[in-house]
C-alpha cells in the first residue's frame, strides 16, 4: 500500500459545513476592495468571536448573500484571477466568519497568490472551526512547508493524525517529512508506527533501508532486506536490491551468493549479471566480468537505454586495446538483439569507428539510418568516412540523400562540393560550396575550409582572382592552414605571379613541416621560378629522400637541366616517367634532351 502526499483544494472536497456554522451578531459588509489592515482585522476578530462563542444563526438573506460571494470567488480561483476572488470570499467572510470553509478557501487563495502570512492565518482558523476536516489540516502543512516551516508542518500532521478519524495513512506523510528534514530517527518511529497500525509494506521496507544506510547501520539495512526476500519470495527484484546492498559496501562474497540465488530464481536476470560482472571487474577476474556482461547483453530484458549507457562508459576509455574487441562484441551483441533500434546501430557505429573499422561503422550507420534518417550526426558520421575512405562516388551519393533532409547545413555542402570537384565536375562544386559558404557565416573553422577549397575549384576553373580571394580570406582567419597555404603558393608559381608572396608562404610552410616532401617540392618550385636553383635543387633532393613521386622527379630533372647538368637530367626526366604521375611535356624533354615550359 503507498499513500500519496498531495493536498485537495477543489471546492467539492473543500465546503462539508458550509453555511452551517453558528456566528456572532452580523455586520455589514466591507467595501468591495479591502486593505491589508482590514484582513488582519478581520481574521483576529474570527479568532475572538471563536473564543466568546458569540453566535446567532444567520438570517435568511445572509445566508444567500454570504453563499453567492462565496460561490464566485470559488470561480475566480478556478480562472486565477486572485485579487478577484479574494474581494469575493472575504465579503462572504464579513457576513459569516466562522465559517470553516470560508476561511479554507480564502487561506488557500492566499496560499495560490504567495501571500503565505494570511494564507496561514486563515488556515489555522479553518482548522480551529473544523477539527475533523482533513484537507484543513493539509492545507496549513502545505502552507507551513511552503515556507520552510517543516516543524509546525509535522506537528500539524500529528494533530491530524491525532484528531481525525481514520487519518492513520497520513502517518507516511509525516515519515516522509522527517525523512526530507534529515529527523531520522522521528521518521523510523512514524514509519513504524504505520506498519504497526497497516502491517508489512513494501515501499516502507524500502525506506526503512535508506535510513538505516544513512545512519550506518548495514546489519538493520540487510535485516529489512531479508524481510522483504522472506515476506516476497517470488519477488526476485528484492533478491537484486539485496545483492546490490552487498556489492555497495564491498561485501562482496556475499553479494555474490545473493546474485547467485536471483539467478537460480530467473536464469536470465540481466541486473544480477551485471552485479556479477561489476564484482569480478573489481576482483580483477576480467574474464569472468566480461563472460557476465555478454550473458547480461544477451537479454532483451536490459532495455536498449541501459545497454547504451554502458557501451558509452566503453567509448569513453576507447582507444584501448584491452577494452576495443570487447565493446565490438557487446555492439555486435545490442544490435541482434535489438534490431529495429537505431540507437543501437548508432552507438555500434561509434565504437567501430573509434577502434578504426571504418567500414563496418558505416554500414551500421547506415543500417541506423535506414530505421531513423532524422538524425543529422549520424549522416555526418557517413560522409565523413566516405570522405576518409577516400570513396568519391559514395560520399556524392550519401550528401546528396541527407541534403534532401538537412538543407541548411553547411558541412553538407562542403563535402557535397568537395564530392563534385572530385568527380570532375568543378562548376556544381562551386555552387555547391558557395551556398556552404552562406550557411557557415558563423562557423568560422569550417569557412576556412569552405573557402580553401574554392580557392582550388576557381584555380581549375581558371578564375585567378576569386581564386586568390578565397585564399586570402582562408588566412586571414587561419594563418598557418596548411592546404591554403600550399595550394596558393604552387598555383601563384605556376602562374608566376606573386612569387615573393609565394616564397613567403611556402617557406612559412617549409619552416613548420621540414621534412614533409609535398611542402619541400612546392617551396623547391617557387625558388625554380625565382631562378635560385641551387635553393631549389637543395630542397627537391631532401624531398625525394622521402617521396618517389613522378612530379616531384620531374621537377628535379628540370632544375638539374638549368644548372646545366644534361645528362642528369634526362635521367631524371626518364625516371619520372617510368614512376608516373609527370607532365605532358615529359615526352618532348626526353626525346629533344631539352626543357619545355
Amino acid at each position: 500500500m503507498r499513500v500519496l502526499f498531495f493536498f485537495v483544494l477543489s471546492l467539492l472536497l473543500a465546503a462539508p459545513g458550509y453555511a452551517q456554522q453558528p456566528v456572532p451578531e452580523a455586520s455589514a459588509p466591507k467595501p468591495l476592495r479591502l486593505t491589508r489592515r482590514e484582513r488582519k482585522e478581520l481574521a483576529r476578530r474570527a479568532e475572538l468571536d471563536i473564543a466568546r462563542q458569540q453566535v446567532r444563526v444567520l438570517s435568511e438573506k445572509d445566508r444567500e448573500m454570504s453563499e453567492a460571494f462565496f460561490v464566485e470567488g470559488v470561480k475566480f480561483v478556478l480562472l486565477e484571477d486572485y485579487n478577484k476572488a479574494l474581494e469575493r470570499l472575504l465579503k462572504a467572510y464579513a457576513l459569516n466568519p466562522t465559517n470553516a470553509a470560508i476561511n479554507y478557501k480564502i487561506a488557500e487563495t492566499n496560499l495560490l497568490s504567495g501571500n503565505l502570512k494570511d494564507a496561514t492565518n486563515f488556515a489555522l482558523v479553518a482548522v480551529k472551526l473544523d477539527t475533523k476536516n482533513a484537507y484543513y489540516y493539509l492545507l496549513l502543512a502545505q502552507i507551513y512547508a511552503s515556507q520552510k516551516q517543516y516543524d509546525q508542518a509535522a506537528k500539524v500532521y500529528a494533530s491530524l493524525i491525532r484528531d481525525v478519524p481514520d487519518s492513520g495513512y497520513y502517518l507516511f506523510n509525516l515519515a516522509d517529512l522527517y525523512m526530507a528534514q534529515g529527523k531520522l530517527n522521528e521518521a523510523l518511529a512514524t514509519f513504524e508506527q504505520a506498519e504497526k497500525q497497516f502491517g508489512p509494506l513494501d515501499e516502507v521496507s524500502f525506506k526503512k533501508q535508506q535510513i538505516y544506510l544513512k545512519q550506518n547501520n548495514l546489519d538493520k539495512a540487510l535485516q529489512e532486506g531479508e524481510a522483504l526476500i522472506k515476506a516476497n519470495p517470488d519477488e526476485v527484484r528484492y533478491v537484486i536490491a539485496q545483492a546490490e546492498m552487498y556489492a555497495s559496501n564491498n561485501r562482496l562474497p556475499d553479494a555474490i551468493r545473493v546474485a547467485e540465488q536471483a539467478l537460480r530464481q530467473d536464469s536470465d536476470n540481466p541486473q544480477a549479471r551485471m552485479i556479477l560482472a561489476d564484482i569480478y571487474r573489481q576482483q580483477a577476474n576480467p574474464a569472468e566480468s566480461e563472460k557476465q556482461i555478454k550473458l547480461a547483453f544477451e537479454s532483451p530484458a536490459l532495455d536498449i537505454d541501459e545497454k547504451v549507457r554502458i557501451l558509452l562508459d566503453y567509448i569513453k576509455q576507447l582507444p584501448n586495446p584491452a577494452l576495443g574487441q570487447t565493446a565490438l562484441e557487446l555492439a555486435a551483441i545490442t544490435t541482434r538483439v535489438h534490431p529495429k533500434e537505431a540507437k543501437a546501430f548508432s552507438i555500434a557505429g561509434d565504437i567501430q569507428t573509434l577502434t578504426d573499422h571504418k567500414k563496418d561503422a558505416r554500414d551500421s550507420y547506415l543500417k541506423a539510418i535506414r530505421l531513423d534518417n532524422s538524425k543529422f550526426q549520424i549522416w555526418q558520421q557517413v560522409v565523413l568516412i566516405d570522405a576518409e575512405l577516400n570513396q568519391v562516388d559514395s560520399l556524392l551519393r550519401h550528401t546528396d540523400r541527407a541534403l534532401e533532409l538537412f538543407p541548411n547545413q553547411a558541412p553538407l555542402w562542403y563535402y557535397n562540393g568537395v564530392a563534385l570537384m572530385m568527380n570532375k565536375q568543378t562548376a556544381k562544386g562551386i555552387k555547391a560550396l558557395e551556398y556552404g559558404r552562406k550557411l557557415a557565416l558563423d562557423n568560422p573553422e569550417l569557412l576556412v575550409q569552405i573557402d580553401t577549397q574554392l580557392g582550388d575549384a576557381y584555380h581549375e576553373v581558371k578564375e585567378h582572382a576569386k581564386s586568390d580571394a578565397a585564399y586570402d580570406a582562408a588566412l586571414a582567419f587561419d594563418a598557418n592552414n596548411a592546404q591554403a597555404l600550399n595550394n596558393y603558393s604552387y598555383f601563384l608559381s605556376l602562374r608566376g605571379e606573386k612569387l615573393d608572396k609565394a616564397k613567403e608562404m611556402s617557406g612559412k610552410l617549409v619552416k613548420q613541416f621540414p621534412d614533409n616532401d609535398t611542402y619541400l617540392d612546392t617551396y623547391a618550385w617557387v625558388l625554380y621560378k625565382l631562378k635560385d636553383y641551387a635553393g631549389a635543387r637543395t630542397n627537391l633532393e631532401k624531398a625525394l629522400k622521402t617521396t618517389s613521386d613522378g612530379t616531384v622527379i620531374e621537377h628535379y630533372g628540370d632544375v638539374l637541366f638549368q644548372l646545366g647538368e644534361t645528362d642528369r637530367a634526362l635521367a631524371e626526366w626518364l625516371r619520372a616517367k617510368k614512376t608516373g604521375g609527370a607532365s605532358n611535356q615529359i615526352d618532348r624533354k626526353i626525346k629533344d634532351s631539352k626543357l619545355y615550359e
